[in-house]
């Protein structure tokens, strides 16, 4: 936990100076629920999206966090958009992570 203070302390410095670093942001996002700061990771992550729809990682992380949310609309929506990211960018490994989250989703939702 303490280690993960620090992380927040530093991207948060870094974002304060680049308000617009996608990957700080996501970074941040990831630590912040390390701590179990779900809406402020939220928050962040949809920044991303907003803001740099083509940065791939955010698609997975923000399902999952819509999933545990339960909103499993939208989970299943971030994980078909990125999906189809994944295909353009030719990027095998998330493309298989997001199918599989999606398959999993629909698997506990039955739809």
């Amino acid at each position: 936990m303490e280690n993960a203070n620090k992380n927040i302390k530093l991207l948060a410095g870094y974002l304060k100076k680049n308000p617009n670093d996608s990957f700080s942001k996501f970074a941040l996002a990831l630590e912040l629920l390390k701590l179990d700061e779900v809406s402020k990771a939220r928050v962040l992550f949809e920044s991303v999206l907003k803001q740099d729809p083509e940065y791939l990682g955010v698609y997975y992380h923000l399902g999952k966090l819509y999933e545990r949310s339960g909103r499993t609309d939208d989970a299943r929506k971030m994980y078909t958009w990125g999906i189809e990211l994944a295909k353009k960018q030719n990027n095998e490994h998330t493309l298989l992570e997001l199918k599989e989250a999606l398959e999993i989703l629909k698997i506990e939702t039955e739809q």
